[in-house]
């Protein structure tokens, strides 16, 4: 087995602070590097500059993703989106395995109270291809409440620019009072 230095702690394998496996990293899988590039260039489309360094190949830039200390999140065009991608700093926000955070509904990751609010600010994404400036109250798997600041979502197009989905990023939150 391959063992590397361990720059973040994976909830799937035994990692500490120096090692891990990394055939147990979700951006070793092809399709999750294809799907990192495609965030990717999707932001760099709409927003104008590169989320992160784009050195190295596909394979790097997706490890590069998935370790960065802001978060990053999609979910796909289905009629309930599905959220497809979480980096780590997402899976230790909403305290969650990347198997179970990749089956849950994306509108489970905001109460129902905020979910109209939610939708408006993705809708609105899917006209413009991205928005800028969102501000809302989040919750983890194990109910635990954090306010998001200053996030951006943009849409997940293909190279012939159809939709594929929906991301977001973010480098602000606070947890709520009482979570």
């Amino acid at each position: 087995m391959v063992l590397t230095r361990c720059l973040w702690r994976l909830p799937f394998t035994a990692c500490r602070d120096t090692t891990r496996l990394v055939k147990a990293a979700p951006w070793n899988d092809p399709r999750i590097v294809e799907w990192s590039q495609l965030l990717l260039d999707s932001y760099q489309r709409w927003i104008g500059n590169e989320l992160i360094e784009r050195t190295g190949d596909a394979a790097a830039q997706a490890q590069r993703l998935f370790e960065v200390s802001f978060v990053v999140v999609s979910h796909g065009v289905e009629p309930d989106p599905v959220l497809n991608y979480g980096n780590q700093a997402a899976l230790d926000l909403w305290e969650v395995s990347w198997e179970r955070f990749t089956t849950t509904p994306s509108r489970l990751t905001a109460e129902a109270d905020n979910r109209a609010e939610r939708e408006r600010m993705l809708a609105q994404a899917r006209v413009q291809g991205f928005y800028d400036g969102y501000n809302g109250v989040r919750i983890s798997s194990t109910g635990r409440r954090f306010v998001v600041e200053k996030a951006v979502i943009w849409t997940v197009v293909d190279v012939a620019e159809r939709p594929l989905g929906q991301a977001a990023t973010f480098s602000l939150w606070k947890h709520a009072v009482g979570s």
